[in-house]
């Protein structure tokens, strides 16, 4: 009789080295298609944190004073590693996550963009300068890295969002400490050795797995100089104000309740495979994922019926088999309280379209059917907080200026969306949105690389955004030197 193994224990990466954690309890890390146990994350300590960032501050004079074309070159390496790898890094994103291949394929393609925006360094780190701002005395501005920097990640894109921040700190100089989700390690885990073959001194790349205490330790370290954050909108604050009162630089991302707006002249034959997309794609567990639909005027029932044959329509079951239009969501307690949503919005008084809860459903792993919810009003739980999962809610307004001003209400603003044939009301969307990432008859609006993402009000707490040029601007000091010379 041969006895089953047990899944492996993770290690933290310090110093160039797989290191074992001194942790003394550890999470289980499931498939979230099958409920079964895959690895086992050890909850690590503030010692292992101090560990991190002492071997990153030992890194970080010599690969700070690296030519950036250097360490572009290694970004370039480290492009072609993922690039060869992203079919097994997707399938292990899927494996951990539960989101379907295609999406997670996606995802890492997004990681990558990032990669390929920071090996631009060369040019997008040059400074500045003026002669002769007064008589023969000159000004100049350049870029140097802030020092060891560190990244919290989230549960619903294990690989594409640290890869938001890592390969941007480390090209300007930076080096760096990364915490995956306790939930979704294995792909971050793989990603980190590929960049063992990168020629990366020890010490440039780090990465300590855990949970609350590393959070905590990250935020506390005097050691660490900026801190980035993708999370939900009470954790994201929290991040923010603990960090900063330390002294950090800090990006935090939080939580969303997105708006997608459907003119009357909309288009609806592309439209509703757009909006279905976007409300059940990664099974809703996404911060730019439509979370209310808002049909203006007469559009109202024709928007909902369509929306409800799709969400009917829509194929549930393990991400990794073809066909497979929506996976599970990352957890039983997760589920639980998506459950709960539902069972708050029918007690609320919204109307039921389409209930989830009556799907069949494959009885193993963490599956949620689709639900639509119509009348939906602002007051309801299911219109104010993000459920993050497969719940559609249905809120018509009577014209532009009624859902404007259901937008105006809410305290997140993340992102939104707007399906018309007007260029004006289009126009008039985007100029008066509160969401800091606008979509025009596209459902999910998702800046590429090389432009900044990020929310506004409660959905973002910082002032630089994540990818793009704001990256260089958020992990670079900038030094004026200002010259004489007789």
């Amino acid at each position: 009789m041969t006895g089953m193994s047990q899944p492996a224990v993770l290690e933290n990466f310090i110093g160039g080295r797989w290191t074992p954690s001194s942790a003394s309890q550890h999470l289980d890390v499931t498939n979230p298609a099958k409920g079964v146990v895959i690895a086992k994350t050890p909850m690590s300590t503030a010692g292992d944190v101090d560990a991190a960032v002492k071997a990153a501050a030992r890194a970080f004079p010599g690969w700070s004073e690296t030519p950036p074309v250097v360490r572009a070159r290694a970004m370039f390496t480290f492009r072609q590693k993922l690039e060869d790898h992203l079919e097994e890094l997707a399938r292990l994103v899927t494996t951990e996550h539960g989101k379907t291949l295609d999406e997670a394929r996606g995802s890492v393609r997004r990681g990558i963009e990032c990669v390929e925006v920071a090996c631009g360094a060369p040019s997008l780190l040059m400074g500045y300068g003026l002669e002769n701002i007064s008589t023969n005395v000159d000004c100049t501005v350049m870029r140097q890295a802030v020092g060891v920097c560190a990244a919290i990640a989230p549960f619903n894109f294990p690989a594409m969002v640290p890869l938001w921040f890592l390969p941007f700190a480390v090209v300007c100089g930076n080096t760096f400490v990364l915490k995956p989700s306790e939930q979704v390690p294995l792909s971050q885990q793989r990603m980190f050795q590929l960049l063992q073959e990168c020629d990366l001194p020890p010490g440039v790349v780090n990465l300590v797995h855990g949970g609350k205490d590393v959070v905590e330790a990250i935020c506390d370290h005097p050691g660490i100089r900026a801190v980035s954050f993708v999370g939900s909108t009470p954790i994201a604050r929290l991040v923010y104000q603990r960090a900063t009162h330390t002294g950090k630089r800090v990006q935090a991302l939080g939580g969303a309740k997105n708006f997608i707006v459907v003119m009357p002249d909309a288009d609806l034959d592309r439209a509703i495979p757009i909006i279905t997309e976007s409300f059940y794609g990664c099974a809703g567990e996404r911060c730019l994922a439509g979370s209310i639909l808002v049909p203006v005027g007469p559009s109202h029932k024709d928007v909902r019926d369509r929306m409800v044959a799709a969400a009917e329509s829509l194929v549930v079951g393990d991400g990794l088999e073809p066909g497979v239009d929506m996976g599970p969501v990352i957890s039983a307690r997760h589920r639980e309280k998506v459950l709960g949503y539902v069972e708050r919005g029918v007690s609320e008084g919204a109307k039921l379209a389409v209930d989830g809860r009556a799907r069949k459903l494959p009885q193993d792993g963490y599956f949620v059917g689709p639900s639509v919810f119509d009348q939906v009003t602002p007051s309801m739980a299911i219109a104010q907080d993000e459920i993050f999962g497969p719940v559609a809610t249905v809120a018509p307004a009577k014209d532009l200026d009624d859902a404007l001003k259901m937008m105006y209400a809410h305290p997140n603003a993340n992102a939104t969306s707007i399906f018309t044939s007007s260029g004006k009301a289009a126009r008039e969307f985007a100029h008066r949105a509160t969401a800091s990432m606008v979509g025009v008859n596209i459902g999910v609006a998702a800046p590429m690389a090389y432009f900044p993402f990020g929310g506004a009000r409660d959905s973002f707490f910082g002032d630089l955004k994540v990818h793009g040029r704001d990256a260089f601007e958020f992990y670079t000091d900038k030094k004026v030197t200002i010259s004489r010379w007789s």
